[in-house]
């Protein structure tokens, strides 16, 4: 028999950064949980460690939530049981707090004879010190989630009325966070934070509201776009209809560039941009920016395959699919031996020995944050006989850690803040390596005034919002510096 500690998860061994969870909402629909479980299985992307829904019936709230994917974790049973028109519903990628069912989302917390629910997406970069004087004040934590905070923030402004206990508590809070929250009295409401850095929209479907993260989710339940939330805006969607609270907010936007770049599904919108065309531009430029001599062009499935149809149309090197996907590889498989060290990606990946053996080929990625798996990769592109191996990446270096939601938190986990280029290059085994220039990346998403758009942080270093040193992933967890 294998032994437990031979499965490992394939998160671990996924090069790649990870974003923090997607949000679905529904007002009054007849078939609001069923929907909400439509609508995140559209959001899968964004979050694979756990899901959830709740549903608001006869002045209570009701839910489900468990670790898993979505279809793992609910089934026509749960479903029907979760009766109501209103629903909100929640998929996890953690970013503050540990992978556990205690921290999965929605959250509920019970309020004299009311009840809420919470699902949050983003980080707050000032949780552990609001949880600290909150505590100081009596309040009880369920979760190491920064999620809850806003939780016993608005409970404890109520006093002030429902909607000025909403801006109140929106704006103690610092850092990324797109919300929906969900009250027993049937409420939905939908929360995009000043800066703007994670999606967050606003759909319709046969007099029904909808919220989702992805403009995806709404094609999938057939929901007719409205817009996007803006920054700093709360919408109340209730029997009166949808009314809309602007809070203040600064003078730029700072969505997170890597919507674009990786995080989003690519039939998705923002900014009245799709994503499939983006990535598609990003590449056009990367191969005017660092052009190449070649045989093909190709990527490593699924991340880079849109940037390289652009490359590879701009450049004129035929686009190959060099590496075949195993499809079937799910969220966790087993490890025969301790000896065979690369099968954790070779499971996922398999060159065509007979389209590559002998070629000089371009690799188009969107991006290296610690380089292990490219390294791995390029390796075995050379022992099956590739003559030349160049890499392109359709974005700029990462050499700054993310806090507001994105899961490489400390600069020394980005190789490219320990390297140089050439070093970096020497390091994978490359003949070639080149990034697509920040202003390029910019340019090529074909947005008005990038400039005051984008959080770019994890490329330049300049942070919209501050934090403090003792910001981590587990920073809310019991024994944590206050």
């Amino acid at each position: 028999m294998i032994p437990l500690e031979k499965i490992v998860r394939e998160r671990d061994i996924e090069d790649k950064p990870r974003e923090a969870c997607g949000l679905f909402g529904v007002f009054d629909h007849p078939d609001a949980s069923k929907l909400c479980y439509f609508g995140l299985y559209a959001l899968q992307h964004r979050g694979q460690e756990s899901a959830g829904i709740a549903v608001a019936q006869d002045g209570a709230i009701d839910e489900y939530k468990a670790m898993g994917l979505v279809h793992d974790v609910f089934d026509m049973d749960i479903l029907d049981g979760l009766k109501g028109t209103c629903a909100i519903g929640h998929v996890r990628y953690s970013t503050t707090g540990s992978s556990v069912v205690a921290n999965a989302q929605p959250l509920v917390v019970r309020h004299r004879d009311r009840a809420y629910a919470v699902a949050h997406n983003g980080n707050l970069v000032n949780a552990h010190h609001v949880k600290a004087e909150l505590e100081d004040a009596g309040s009880i934590f369920q979760t190491t989630m920064d999620s809850e905070v806003f939780l016993h923030l608005f409970v404890r402004s109520l006093h002030l009325g429902f909607e000025e206990a909403l801006k109140a508590s929106v704006a103690r809070l610092k850092g990324a966070f797109s919300m929906v929250v969900l009250t027993s009295r049937g409420e939905v409401i939908g929360i995009k934070d000043p800066n703007g850095f994670r999606p967050l929209c606003l759909g319709k479907l046969n007099g029904a509201w909808v919220l989702a993260s992805e403009t995806c989710a709404l094609d999938l339940v057939q929901a007719e776009f409205v817009r996007e939330l803006d920054p700093g805006e709360i919408v109340i969607i209730n029997g009166n209809g949808v009314k809309s609270i602007h809070t203040k907010t600064p003078n730029r936007r700072s969505f997170c560039i890597f919507e674009f770049i990786y995080f989003a599904r690519p039939d998705s919108t923002f900014f009245g941009h799709n994503v499939y065309l983006t990535r598609k531009a990003h590449g056009r430029r990367l191969a005017e920016e660092s052009p190449v001599d070649a045989d093909l062009v190709m990527p490593f499935p699924d991340s880079g395959t849109y940037a390289a149809l652009g490359f590879s149309e701009t450049s004129g090197i035929p686009f190959e699919t060099g590496m075949i996907r195993n499809h079937y590889v799910g969220r966790t498989f087993i490890q025969p031996t301790q000896s065979m060290r690369d099968f954790s990606v070779r499971v996922k990946l398999n060159p065509i020995k007979e389209l590559l053996r002998g070629k000089d080929i371009i690799i188009i990625e969107d991006s290296i944050i610690r380089g292990t798996t490219a390294r791995t990769r390029v390796k075995a592109l050379r022992d099956l006989g590739v003559k030349r191996v160049h890499l392109r990446v359709s974005g700029p270096a990462h050499r700054f850690p993310c806090h507001y939601g994105i899961d490489f938190s400390t600069k020394g986990e980005l190789i490219a803040a320990r390297m140089s280029v050439e070093e970096l290059r020497k390091h994978l085994g490359l003949d070639t390596l080149s990034y697509l220039s920040l202003e390029g990346l910019l340019a090529a998403t074909g947005i008005e005034n990038p400039e005051d758009q984008f959080c770019k942080a994890c490329f330049d270093g300049c942070y919209p919002v501050q934090f403090d040193e003792n910001l981590s992933k587990h920073c809310m967890e019991p024994g944590s510096i206050r």
